[in-house]
């Protein structure tokens, strides 16, 4: 059965099944899911569907390509993590210099007040002192523009709440 199969290749098919193995190779190296991978994936397939004369030489044929597209992937990974192959990792640093804003230790923001720049509904968007942080309001819905008050500092996650809610709990206690 699987001599059969590799006899049904024809000159057309072949080279769909290659054409299609190196696009999706080259898919491995490149990050995300484009244009290489999908027409890669479409060759295969119509390779397949060229060669095969039934069910089972389909499946004979698509545990060929699996196996060999799990060979590369084992080969591009190899080359990744010794550092051979650098086309998918992220190089830039995303630290204050390069422009990005530090949530290192946010601790310094509790009790700050501030202004909201989006609505919360109830996360957004605030600014404290020229700092545009997320955050996330206590349960209510807050406009653009409201006074608000960090009360809890939670990891990466900002609690505020407005500043006239925290007045009018301080008057009623």
């Amino acid at each position: 059965m699987f001599m059969t199969t590799l006899a049904n290749i024809t000159m057309a098919s072949g080279i769909l099944l290659i054409l299609g193995l190196i696009l999706v190779i080259v898919e491995m190296c490149i990050p995300g899911f484009g244009v290489p991978g999908i027409s890669g994936a479409i060759l295969l397939i119509i390779g397949i569907i060229l060669t095969a004369e039934s069910a089972a030489q389909a499946l004979i044929l698509g545990t060929i390509i699996l196996v060999i597209l799990s060979v590369a992937l084992g080969v591009v990974i190899y080359l990744v993590s010794k550092g051979k192959l650098k086309g998918i990792i992220l190089k830039d640093k995303l630290d204050k210099v390069s422009g990005y804003s530090s949530t290192e230790n946010l601790d310094y923001f509790l009790g700050k007040e501030g202004i909201t720049l989006t609505v919360l509904r109830p996360s957004g968007t605030a600014d404290f002192d020229g700092e545009k942080l997320d955050v996330v309001s206590e349960c209510e819905y807050l406009e653009k523009g409201t006074s608000i008050k960090v009360i809890k500092i939670d990891g990466r996650k900002v609690l505020v709440r407005s500043t006239q809610n925290i007045e009018y709990q301080t008057q009623n206690k």
